[in-house]
């Protein structure tokens, strides 16, 4: 299936219920032009096996470097899938090679909550550190 280069190929493999449809799928996001892998990758999100959803996602995320964009459908495919599931990596990366000014508005409202949680994901163990050094110092005075 890694073979497969061409959005017809993909179709005709999944017509005949071929297996690692989703690997397929990235092999489409390196090898075609966006717009006629879209289709195919989007489908490929859709798989019923878990494991080849995640190769779609993976595609997805593929096009998305290769690209600094993506389709419409594969921004919607995106946004079912959320963030907490096989799509988070395409998600990031789509946030981080897409200029923000090309993200659709819900996709830049993701981009300001991401960017504000994990700055505050990392501060939070400074914090702690800093909050228990001072407490040490305070109890060691007091001795």
């Amino acid at each position: 299936m890694s073979g497969i280069d061409a959005p017809a190929d993909w179709d005709a493999a999944f017509e005949h219920g071929e297996n690692h449809l989703g690997t397929a799928a990235i092999g489409l996001a390196f090898n075609c032009p966006l717009e006629e892998a879209s289709p195919q990758i989007v489908r490929a999100t859709r798989l019923p096996n878990v494991a080849q959803r995640g190769f779609a996602f993976t595609a997805a995320g593929a096009a998305a470097r290769l690209n600094g964009a993506l389709t419409s459908e594969l921004y919607v495919a995106l946004r079912a899938e959320g963030l907490v599931g096989t799509a988070e990596d395409a998600i990031r990366d789509t946030l981080t090679f897409v200029p923000f000014r090309d993200l659709p508005p819900w996709f830049g409202r993701r981009s300001v909550y991401l960017t504000v949680r994990d700055t505050l994901e990392g501060w939070w163990p400074r914090t702690e550190d800093v909050a228990g050094d001072a407490w040490g110092a305070l109890r060691g005075r007091r001795s």
